[in-house]
């Protein structure tokens, strides 16, 4: 591993339009829209990703995901796996709907670490900007965002550009590494094709280190592959750590038998299930009740799947914010 790798991911999150993309390539110079039809439309679809070389000479990584409402499902695969968020809201629109949507999800996704980007503030005067500030003051509060610095930028002129990647800094400086023990575990993001070398794989490692000629299992293919070779932001490394961003060229598994969502892990490890225990937590926002054995949209690491809810001890969960409109 190069002595400047640092593992660290940090992702946006943000309304489309609100320029995302633009910042990252403006504190990276990597633009992560690499479709042809991203380039098209002039919008993200797919998740993109780019090294960041800090101040401090660390280069960690960035995972720039989709705006649009229509591609929340890659915004959730995205977050998963991610160290810190920066959240990116345009100044001359301020918040939007997917901007809190953005948010609820982060938050039930257990991210503790970020802030709060305000960029296009070239297309704003001084007055419009101060209430795009109480507008994400507003939003923030209360949230893991609040004690976060919130910085504004113009990704178009470069200002603020240093003193966001001077914060960014502090903030990778701040947050507790991914715990490089245990068996590793890593939920696929990417697959492709390389002529001459055969399938590979990108994710985010969220434990455990990964080495050449490991053996590991595809889940929940239940087929076991051997590690050809492993890249961390392009450039080939004898180990890569949780925390990284990792690319694996996997003997034996062909391009069809794997997709997103599924699992490279340590062999013999885990194992595949269809069943599994957890803790529901509503949205405020959320309009309606959940019903006993309603079908629901589960996101679990990158994968994202149809199930159902057996509760145990009721026949439905009622949100709060029905239960107050009742009461008063």
């Amino acid at each position: 591993m190069k002595t400047n790798e640092y593992p660290f991911v940090i992702g946006t999150a943000g309304h489309i339009d609100h320029g995302k993309t633009t910042v990252v390539k403006a504190i990276s110079g990597i633009d992560c829209d690499r479709l042809s039809e991203e380039k098209r439309r002039g919008m993200t679809i797919e998740l993109g990703f780019a090294p960041l070389t800090l101040p401090c000479g660390k280069t960690i990584s960035i995972i720039d995901v989709p705006g649009h409402e229509k591609f929340i499902r890659q915004m959730v695969a995205g977050a998963a796996g991610i160290d810190a968020v920066m959240l990116v809201i345009a100044a001359d629109d301020g918040v939007m709907p997917q901007t809190r949507e953005h948010l609820e999800i982060l938050s039930l996704l257990g991210i503790k670490n970020g802030l709060t980007v305000i960029n296009k503030i070239d297309l704003v005067d001084d007055e419009m900007l101060e209430i795009a500030k109480e507008d994400v003051q507003s939003l923030i509060s209360g949230t893991f965002l609040e004690k976060g610095p919130v910085m504004n930028v113009s990704a178009y002129t470069g200002e603020g550009i240093p003193e966001l990647l001077d914060a960014i800094g502090d903030l990778v400086e701040n947050c507790a590494q991914k715990n490089r023990e245990g068996p590793f575990f890593l939920p696929v993001d990417r697959v492709f094709h390389i002529p001459g070398f055969g399938t590979v794989v990108t994710g985010t490692a969220i434990k455990g280190t990964i080495s050449v000629d490991d053996d590991v299992d595809i889940l929940p293919l239940l087929e076991v592959s051997k590690v050809r070779s492993v890249q961390v932001h392009n450039e080939p490394v004898e180990i890569a750590y949780a925390g990284q961003r990792v690319a694996l060229n996997l003997a034996g598994v062909a391009l069809s038998e794997i997709r997103r969502g599924d699992v490279v892990a340590a062999k013999n490890c885990f194992a595949a299930t269809e069943c599994l225990d957890v803790e529901i937590k509503l949205l405020p926002s959320v309009p309606e009740p959940i019903h006993h054995w309603q079908r629901i949209r589960l996101h679990v690491g990158t994968s994202d799947v149809i199930a159902r809810i057996s509760l145990l001890d009721r026949d439905k969960i009622i949100p709060w914010g029905m239960l107050l409109q009742r009461r008063y």
